[in-house]
């Protein structure tokens, strides 16, 4: 019991002090492009804040992504969501404790109207199924009347783990992709039906985006 409880402190205090720095690492070994960078520009220049939603196996280099901007970032109030919050406000970005399920989602949708900056949020966390969007993201889509832009990432040379989310770590010194879709408006009068489409639309043009990203590098893609 004492060395578990030991374990976990150790955990706390040194996870994302390690996060962040694999991360940091990862950036200034690894070149990056990005695909439709104009959709989320086309929000920051106008001043209008957006929900980022990418998934939960891709999380590690968000970050990259949006350097220099206001963000909140929805995180699990598990002891793992806790660790990768402080490992995001080493970058800057404020974690908020939820998640994307109607259950976890009541104190995330206060605590969002005093924050007016972008949202990053990983619609198939904190527990999956890994790449099915859980209503939540949607439905603070509706509250909010923002609009739910899809991202994703990949790399040339990776590593993804055989876990819930399919854990994507590139490899130093490989290429990077990040690749914007387009946005998804979610109508503030809609009902249950509208919803499932939207979350369902999502769900499609995530896994289309990170499909393309997956093979991006392949020599036989013609990156069109």
């Amino acid at each position: 019991m004492f060395l578990k409880t030991i374990k976990k402190k150790l955990v706390t205090w040194w996870g994302p002090w390690c996060a962040c720095w694999v991360i940091k690492i990862l950036a200034w070994t690894m070149r990056f492009e990005e695909i439709h960078p104009e959709i989320p520009k086309g929000f920051w220049e106008k001043g209008i804040p957006a929900i980022g939603a990418f998934w939960h196996g891709r999380l590690l280099m968000m970050p990259i992504i949006y350097r220099g901007r206001k963000l909140s970032f929805l995180v699990s109030a598990h002891r793992d969501g806790q660790v990768v919050g402080r490992a995001l406000q080493r970058f800057g970005f404020y974690p908020i404790l939820g998640s994307t399920t109607r259950k976890g989602f009541s104190g995330f949708k206060k605590m969002v109207k005093a924050h007016e900056s972008d949202i990053a949020i990983a619609p198939d966390g904190p527990q999956g199924p890994c790449h099915q969007v859980q209503i939540g993201v949607i439905e603070l889509a509706k509250l909010t009347g923002r609009a739910v832009i899809p991202f994703t990432f990949s790399a040339s040379k990776r590593k993804i783990f055989n876990t819930w989310d399919q854990f994507l770590l590139p490899y130093p010194f490989s290429k990077g992709v990040f690749i914007w879709g387009e946005p998804i408006y979610v109508d503030r009068h809609g009902d249950g039906a509208h919803l499932e489409e939207k979350r369902a639309l999502l769900e499609n043009r995530l896994n289309e985006l990170t499909e393309k990203a997956d093979h991006y590098f392949d020599k036989s893609n013609d990156r069109s």
